[in-house]
């Protein structure tokens, strides 16, 4: 048996495993005094059995509530893809995505979208990673057969990957697609759903930025994907066409990496993110003391010194001070063109139940500012005139340079 084949978010498990920990729990001072031989040694093992049940009670609870880690593989960081929820295999670079044809077409007619798993190399960084890709129903109606349609890229909370958005303790991404463009509350829009921190996942949080001298998470994220879905999904190139959203640390990213790259993206929606990289005992030493790196990464000081015509969202809840005090922060730093847009929610705390209570609302506030899909026109400049700001180098394998912005 495969590792990504044994569940972690099962209820029944977790119901089995508690039992056993509350059992482990009453034996220790049951069995206390009873050890007749080998005193010290019984003792001690029972202690330790209860211990270790009462952890692994408490990380599978964790896990359920942040729909972090669906499978043992996916803890582990196998490499294998197993996620619920992917209609077709399609391949290295989408190269057998043609076989989700007569699938989309079946599900266009009950008006819902297909969701696909592909690997995509960059072109620039070299870096393969899973990429999960939501095609909407109008994707396979002949209609649409040479229109160009918007794209959101969907960026996961840390330490999840794209399973999130499709496993049963997810927050149901694709179903959410489906009923915010049946109610036309958003139009047919491409998402893509990149793992922006490939494997070991593990005490590798990399905040999808470029690390120095380290992995080029923001290059890939940013470019790589984006021009592969150009070029493989016909998604439109415009900048006013592309979105970036996320949760938790993917608010982060979603707001990091469209103000650093205002010439490819024109909207970002963040819920429970914040300003800057994290610095905690899972990520990396990103920034190797450059402070001119970690200031480029700051979304505080990118919409002061950096101001584009940017539609930025930053949501959060009442409760959660760090991101509160965080959105306040961005939002008084903002400068003209860069319109900065705050919601404080009532809610239960950084966790996920806060975030999908939101989700049909941030489809809304996306699809009131995205362009529905599009005849091909002539060449034009899809960057509406928005220039890049010359970044400094991270000596990144296939970071983005000035030149290449």
């Amino acid at each position: 048996m495969h590792l990504s084949a044994i569940r972690l978010d099962s209820p029944v498990m977790l119901a089995v495993i508690g039992v056993l920990a509350l059992l482990a729990v009453i034996s220790v001072p049951w069995f206390w005094d009873k050890w007749r031989k080998r005193k010290q040694i019984g003792r001690s093992a029972t202690v330790l059995v209860a211990l270790c049940l009462v952890i692994v009670t408490l990380g599978l609870t964790g896990n359920m509530i942040g729909g972090f880690f669906p499978t043992l593989g996916s803890l582990l960081g196998t490499g294998a893809f197993a996620a619920e929820g992917i209609d077709v295999e399609g391949g290295d670079n989408g190269v057998d995505l043609g076989r989700a044809r007569d699938l989309g077409v079946a599900h266009a007619r009950v008006g819902k979208g297909t969701i696909a798993h592909v690997t995509v190399t960059g072109r620039r960084t070299g870096l393969s990673r899973d990429v999960t890709v939501y095609l909407p129903p109008q994707y396979f109606q002949h209609p649409y057969k040479t229109m160009r349609f918007p794209a959101i890229t969907w960026i996961p909370n840390y330490p999840s990957g794209p399973e999130v958005t499709t496993a049963p303790i997810g927050y149901h991404l694709p179903e959410q697609l489906d009923a915010a463009i049946s109610k036309h509350l958003l139009p047919p829009v491409i998402v893509l759903i990149p793992d922006p921190t490939g494997t070991p996942k593990i005490g590798h949080d990399t905040e999808c930025v470029d690390e120095v001298n380290g992995s080029p998470n923001d290059t890939y994220l940013s470019a790589d994907v984006r021009e592969w879905a150009i070029q493989r999904l016909g998604v439109n190139p415009d900048r006013r066409a592309w979105t970036i959203a996320g949760w938790s640390s993917g608010g982060y990213c979603a707001l990091n990496l469209v103000t650093r790259h205002p010439q490819w993206y024109a909207q970002a929606a963040s819920v429970s993110g914040y300003e800057k990289a994290q610095v905690d005992g899972e990520t990396e030493n990103l920034f190797r003391g450059r402070k001119d790196i970690e200031a480029a990464n700051n979304v505080m000081i990118n919409v002061r010194e950096h101001p584009a015509p940017l539609e930025l969202l930053a949501i959060s809840g009442e409760k959660e001070q760090n991101e509160s005090r965080a959105v306040d922060q961005m939002r008084a730093a903002a400068q003209a063109p860069v319109q900065f847009t705050t919601w404080r929610i009532p809610d239960a705390g950084h966790n996920m139940n806060t975030f999908k209570a939101q989700l049909p609302d941030v489809l809304t506030w996306i699809g009131q500012r995205i362009p529905g899909p599009s005849a091909p026109g002539p060449r034009a400049d899809v960057t509406g005139g928005v220039k890049p700001w010359p970044l400094p180098s991270t000596g990144a394998r296939g970071a983005l340079t000035a030149v290449e912005q």
